[in-house]
């Protein structure tokens, strides 16, 4: 079964879905998305690999995972997305040392977690996208009213919040000096606070 390369399009959080985080991954070279439901933790750990100006004080776990795998010559060389059973994607990382070839198990957050530290590509098998994949774009002929429903979750998971957020940032720091933003980044980097961190990086980067 042929793989399909898959990129990160974006992760949110939804307050309607009992606190989950949606990470949507969408194929390189076509329209589908894969939605995937994953923890707050993988979620952060996610959001800060994809924040390149928002470095932690402390290194994450996977953080810590990628400098032993540095020190030790493991090279992460892709994950592939291999299984879904119902509604679990499961996930395999290969690994390379010394020229010897290794998979190792992994949760699909977690890999995928993995995959950005070391810039690794991300695929699943085609079969996966067939049975998973949806399309997010509202011009795409929708097979049933199944399909329609699981759009609608996954735009309002997707979008809707990212529009609160937005606009909740711009409330806050709108009248906050460039100066103090930075001091405010700083600040909420040293707590732990990526959120936050996100939304005022967001309001300098408008400046």
């Amino acid at each position: 079964m042929s793989l399909v390369r898959l990129n990160i399009k974006g992760i949110s959080y939804s307050q309607t879905q009992n606190g989950a985080y949606a990470l949507i991954l969408s194929e390189v070279d076509g329209d589908r998305k894969l939605p995937i439901v994953i923890g707050a933790f993988e979620a952060q750990s996610i959001a800060i690999a994809l924040e390149k100006e928002i470095m932690p004080p402390r290194p994450l776990t996977h953080d810590l995972f990628k400098n032993f795998a540095d020190r030790y010559e493991i090279v992460v060389k892709q994950v592939i997305i291999h299984k879904l059973v119902d509604g679990v994607f499961y996930s395999s990382i290969i690994c390379e040392r010394d020229g010897i070839e290794e998979i190792i198990d992994a949760r699909t957050s977690d890999a995928i977690a993995l995959a950005l530290r070391f810039k690794a590509p991300i695929f699943t098998y085609k079969g996966i996208l067939d049975t998973a994949g949806i399309y997010l774009k509202t011009g795409k002929k929708k097979k049933d009213k199944e399909d329609v429903d699981k759009d609608a979750v996954i735009e309002e998971l997707l979008f809707d919040d990212d529009k609160e957020s937005l606009s909740t940032a711009t409330n806050d720091y709108k009248n906050t000096t460039l100066k103090d933003l930075k001091s405010l980044l700083a600040e909420a980097v040293a707590n732990e606070d990526y959120e936050s961190a996100a939304r005022i990086r967001d309001e300098i980067s408008k400046r």
